[in-house]
């Protein structure tokens, strides 16, 4: 088992740098899935520096990656806002959502990674990728 903490500023600049420490581990584990664990990994860090923290530079995002050795791997990304509840989004795909500039971003996740739950209050979100069977 392989673990990583990260801890990073809520800026938007801030997600490259902790994707690069992120992508050996993911790559490692995950080489035909790495694009799509990637993208739902910075949009969960864009969540959490945009909806999550507002901005607001004095609050931190903090990241877990943990890979099992099956090559499962889990991220945990939680910030340090108010919370929100899961279950109050408007559905992105409804025809009056469809021109929506925003509010796909957790759809994106659930769509790209195996499991994805919100704990917290909404502040933290654990997504779970396995590795392919062959």
């Amino acid at each position: 088992m392989n673990t990583l903490h990260l801890t990073m500023p809520s800026r938007v600049d801030a997600i490259e740098p902790v994707m690069v420490k992120l992508a050996p581990m993911i790559r490692k584990y995950l080489a035909d899935e790495e694009t799509i664990v990637e993208v739902a990994v910075q949009e969960a860090l864009a969540n959490a520096i945009i909806h999550g923290n507002h901005h607001d530079a004095r609050k931190k995002i903090h990241v877990f990656c943990r890979t099992d050795a099956d090559g499962t791997l889990d991220v945990i990304v939680r910030d340090e806002g108010p919370g929100f509840n899961p279950a109050s989004l408007p559905d992105p795909v409804s025809e009056e959502n469809l021109l929506s500039g925003h509010g796909r971003g957790i759809f994106l996740i659930k769509a790209l990674m195996d499991e994805v739950h919100f704990e917290d209050g909404g502040k933290q979100v654990h997504m779970r990728k396995a590795k392919p069977q062959v």
